[in-house]
């Protein structure tokens, strides 16, 4: 097999291996054959191609157009010109597929299934990364690059495993990047001819007699140093701080571990589990709590509020977090002349439930809650930070059971514009039977609240639509208009559909995801389960807030205020705020020193009172945490710009003030003559003229002036150096040559005006003469590790003497 061959081949499998932490992702994962398939045909054109010989470009065209071609047949048949010709449809067809596959991606938990989407994403992408990985390693020959798309691949594997992708997905893409340098190592050692190896002295370190083989030297450095850096690359993840994931889940995805079957429940994101926690077996509990509402039927506990729809999914807006008040501030929107009950409620959570949103019922006015946790003001929730999560957490919520009447809901004013704007948005892609069917729904209500309930009553009741957590929907506006027509889904497709239909009507409302209240058990304490998992629409009524309806049938409880459809059309009479019930839970917290609960049960409690309870944020970055990141970011910055500042160095250092004048001994000399010399001939590297160690000063000279044509100054410059160089060789009492240093800044002002500017910016940014400190650090270990032979092959000698002299002084 040729060595170009043979570098294929390895290219093909190092992309396989590691797109083979993929696997995990998707079930089944019968997609990478076709992937494996794909791109052998990619490689097995490039090396006909190769072999004809045609230029790089045409090479890389004529496997762009193998790969299109193959991807057409796969994915695209119908639409293809005689079955495999792309054309316009074709193109429309990928596009279609691919929007799908993200809309899967974002929709499904991990596993995911098969479908056309994820199949095309999967196999277009393993081929784009293993087409580049080819057009670098064998097309241009530059196997180390090649690493960066393998290493992409990798992380985006790992980061759609939320970091689970596991030592052994590693340890295999790792293996198949050093079969692809060992294999390019071995293409160039091949052009070199035949490699003899000489005689070896008997038990000298490193040879093949004491080695007991003919394994040449430089292949056993090279792997010695991959399962080197192999190990260390393993090892010193677990030395160093883990990093946890965004704001809603951790890092463990769907979460394992745990003792008995409990296990891990986690989130990276509450939409992407919660089918899967639907669809549970056994019902595990989450946490427990003790209250003392008179009625849990309507408390339910809200981990996160989606509030930003923008046509494929719903998600939460990035805002500001900050430092958990005392006391809450009071909640937008709300009225003294609502009815208001004050509850208390302390909660444990389970230690196999992992959580970075903390469940609690809305609207909460205090939590009292050790651990690091931070306040999103507009949501009112809790996040963990640095790693905080929910296991395990023992906490109190003072929060208020919010009853309006039918008739105060009826009498709403509007909402104030900035919210209203916001949360009334609805994507343009949004389809048009959405709102027509919203209209048709709602025809005949007179205001915002009976248009709201009658929504709710199609969902729940009216509109014959069936609870399903097995449907395979998404929720994107493609998804709504799908499930409208097909009628069945689970608590996602129904909080979704109808938060979108009620902001196409202008009413403001958003998506709650968390749990419904649990069961009561034979203690008085409610339980939790998974399978209590839930989703919600809240709708916003000026003076009442946001408020919860409940679309989705034989799920929670229907909300109170909703079921009185026949309201006076005016607001009633103001309400007074009831006082908790007498059963108090086990640690009740003290009442607020700012509003006690005669105070409120006067009327005299407001807003404002509310607010000003609460304590100052205190909330910012952590100037620690800036600092490192920022630290962190200038190190990225640098490390292109590493071998420009080392090139500065070493010119630095060689053309100093002693280089220049100043130099009496002999040996100082032409110690700086010979540093000079180095210089213009590193310079002469940097601009594309490699060095050639066995030729003369004057016969380097000429060359470097030959091939990299500096001109005039700079050519007689060279000459001059050279001569000085000769001199600090042969003569014995060689004179200081003066001006040294200007001749080398000569030289190279030579060379930068003779390049064209892809070359000067090469020789700034990245020189060649930097190769230098690649062989300064190979030669540097192979001492050492020579060193370090000798040194064992003492020690056991010295051993083994010591165990034979042992017998015979022992009688």
């Amino acid at each position: 097999m040729s060595g170009r061959a043979r570098l294929t081949l390895a290219a093909w499998g190092a992309t396989l291996m590691a797109a083979g932490a993929l696997l995990p992702l998707v079930k089944p994962a019968s997609w990478i054959f076709t992937a494996a398939f794909v791109l052998a045909l990619v490689s097995g054109v490039g090396t006909l191609a190769r072999r004809v010989p045609l230029a790089q470009p045409l090479t890389l065209l004529a496997q762009l157009a193998v790969t299109l071609l193959a991807l057409t047949v796969f994915f695209a048949r119908e639409q293809a010109i005689l079955g495999f010709l792309p054309g316009p449809q074709v193109f429309t067809h990928a596009a279609d597929l691919l929007a799908a596959g993200a809309e899967d991606v974002g929709r499904y938990a991990i596993p995911a299934p098969d479908t056309e989407g994820i199949r095309l994403m999967l196999v277009g992408g393993v081929v784009a990364i293993g087409l580049l990985v080819d057009t670098l390693a064998v097309t241009f020959r530059k196997a180390a690059p090649a690493g960066l798309p393998l290493l992409a691949l990798y992380s985006v594997a790992a980061g759609l495993s939320g970091g689970g992708a596991g030592w052994l997905w590693f340890l295999l893409a790792a293996s198949g990047y050093l079969l692809l340098l060992l294999a390019e190592g071995r293409d160039r050692l091949s052009q070199w001819g035949r490699v003899f190896g000489g005689a070896q002295r008997a038990g000298r370190p490193g040879s093949a007699a004491a080695a007991g083989g003919t394994t040449f030297a430089p292949a056993r450095t090279g792997r010695r140093i991959g399962a080197v850096a192999m190990g260390v690359a393993m090892v010193v993840p677990f030395a160093l701080p883990g990093f946890t994931g965004g704001l809603i889940g951790n890092g463990d995805g769907a979460g394992t571990g745990g003792e008995g079957l409990g296990g891990t429940i986690s989130a990276v994101n509450p939409l992407v589990s919660l089918q899967d926690n639907l669809r549970q077996q056994e019902d595990r509990e989450v946490l427990r709590y003790r209250t003392n509402a008179r009625d849990t039927s309507g408390m339910y506990l809200r981990l996160v509020a989606l509030d930003q729809f923008d046509g494929t999914s719903w998600k939460s807006s990035v805002r500001p977090i900050e430092a958990v008040p005392k006391q809450l501030p009071w909640p937008d929107g709300l009225s003294q002349s609502v009815r208001i009950t004050e509850v208390t409620s302390n909660f444990v959570a389970s230690e196999g439930y992992e959580q970075k949103w903390l469940p609690m019922p809305y609207p909460a006015g205090r939590v009292d809650i050790d651990g690091r946790w931070r306040y999103e003001p507009a949501g009112r929730m809790l996040v963990g930070d640095d790693k905080q999560t929910t296991k395990g957490t023992r906490y109190t919520v003072s929060s208020l059971d919010v009853q309006p009447t039918p008739g105060q809901l009826a009498a709403a004013g509007d909402a104030p514009e900035k919210l209203r704007r916001e949360y009334t948005r609805v994507p343009a892609s949004l389809p048009a039977d959405v709102k027509a069917t919203a209209l048709q729904i709602t025809k005949g209500a007179r205001n915002d609240y009976e248009q709201a309930v009658k929504l709710q009553d199609w969902f729940a009741r009216d509109g014959g639509f069936r609870y399903d957590v097995e449907v395979e929907s998404g929720t994107g506006v493609q998804a709504i208009s799908r499930f409208l027509k097909d009628k069945e889904g689970f608590c996602v497709h129904f909080s979704f559909s109808m938060a979108a239909m009620a902001r196409s009507l202008g009413i403001p409302a958003r998506v709650a995801v968390g749990f419904m209240p649990g069961t009561t058990q034979s203690d008085g304490s409610v339980s939790v389960g998974i399978r209590d998992a839930h989703a919600w629409p809240e709708l916003y009524f000026e003076g009442a807030g946001w408020t919860r309806f409940e679309p989705t049938p034989s799920r929670g409880s229907t909300p109170s205020y909703t079921q009185d459809q026949t309201p006076s059309g005016a607001a009633t009479g103001p309400a007074r705020p009831e006082q908790s019930a007498s059963a108090q839970p086990s640690a009740a917290p003290s009442a607020s020193e700012s509003c006690t609960p005669q105070q409120r049960r006067l009327g005299d409690c407001g807003p404002e009172e509310a607010v000003a309870g609460a304590e100052s944020s205190g909330g910012g970055p952590n100037p620690l945490t800036v600092v490192l990141i920022v630290v962190g970011a200038l190190a990225v910055l640098a490390v292109p710009l590493l071998p420009l500042l080392w090139r500065t160095r070493v010119r630095t250092r060689r053309l100093g003030p002693a280089g220049a004048t100043g130099a009496r001994g002999p040996e100082e000399t032409a110690a700086r003559t010979l540093a000079v010399w180095q210089e213009i001939i590193d310079t002469a590297w940097d601009y594309g003229v490699e060095p050639d160690e066995s030729q003369t000063p004057r016969r380097t000279a000429a060359r470097i002036v030959r091939l990299g044509e500096p001109g005039g100054e700079a050519a007689d410059a060279v000459h001059r150096v050279a001569r000085a160089v000769e001199e600090a060789l042969y003569a014995p009492n060689p004179r200081t040559a003066p001006g040294l240093a200007e001749e080398a800044a000569r030289v190279r002002a030579g060379f930068h005006a003779a390049a064209d500017r892809r070359t000067r910016l090469r020789a700034l940014l990245v020189p060649r003469s930097t190769a230098r400190l690649r062989w300064s650090a190979a030669a540097r270990w192979s001492e050492t590790m020579t060193k370090w032979s000798i040194r064992r092959e003492a020690a056991t000698s010295r051993a083994l003497t010591t165990l034979r002299r042992t017998p015979r002084e022992s009688p």
